[in-house]
């Protein structure tokens, strides 16, 4: 859990790290159409639930690591890449970016990047297909950068250092638990955003309860708790 002790409203943000999937465009319940499918196709049958505890934030290693703890299979060797191949011809039609995101990107005027779970090819498509690419060109930052993923802070410290800020001056914008967990371990401002189509009708979860988490469900709250940052 973070360290930090000053009020979200009062913090000094100099940067504004966010995540991708879930956050900049709305792919979680894309993701988990196709996966759990792919899944039950070789006789995985996972729930939504089991989706959103396992998989949300991870990276694919994480999600191979839990199958083959909670239901003993080892995925195929071409189910990776069968998978991407099928989740990018599903977000060339049907992804689109979270409500009102352009406007609040336009209205940022503080430093921002990415640091995603996403593989590079994954992101990449993912903002070219959403047109969000040049609002974040040489500003993305992969789990492969890293030896650990969420909910390591790796990542995060990561892309602070690649922007050239202190962790405390940054602010993480997330979807998932292990997101969260990744930013207060890096000792990080979090946010969690919850205006995607998979969170836009679920109440604060226990963890978020528990880690005081300031939840927003529409970008224009943003500046309501960083004023600075426009």
């Amino acid at each position: 859990m973070s360290t930090l002790s000053t009020p979200l409203k009062s913090a000094n943000i100099q940067l504004v790290i966010f995540d991708c999937d879930g956050v900049l465009v709305d792919s979680e319940g894309l993701s988990k159409r196709v996966l759990l499918q792919m899944l039950a196709d070789i006789g995985v049958v996972a729930s939504d639930a089991y989706f959103d505890q396992h998989f949300l934030g991870r990276s694919y290693e994480a999600v191979t690591a839990s199958i083959f703890n909670d239901y003993s299979v080892t995925l195929p060797a071409t189910f990776q890449h069968e998978y991407q191949t099928q989740l990018l011809q599903v977000f060339a039609q049907e992804l689109r970016p979270t409500i009102a995101l352009t406007q609040m990107l336009a209205q940022l005027t503080l430093p921002y990047c990415v640091a995603t779970s996403s593989s590079p090819n994954r992101v990449d498509f993912a903002l070219k297909s959403t047109n969000l690419i040049d609002y974040f060109a040489g500003q993305v930052f992969t789990a492969s950068e890293v030896k650990h993923g969420k909910p390591a802070p790796d990542l995060f410290l990561h892309a602070a250092k690649q922007m050239g800020m202190a962790p405390q001056n940054c602010l993480v914008i997330e979807d998932s638990q292990a997101g969260i967990e990744a930013g207060l371990a890096a000792n990080m401002h979090v946010i969690k955003y919850a205006g995607a189509s998979h969170l836009v009708n679920k109440a604060a979860s226990t963890n978020d309860k528990q880690d005081k988490i300031t939840i927003i469900r529409e970008w224009p709250e943003l500046f309501s708790y960083i004023p600075s940052a426009r």
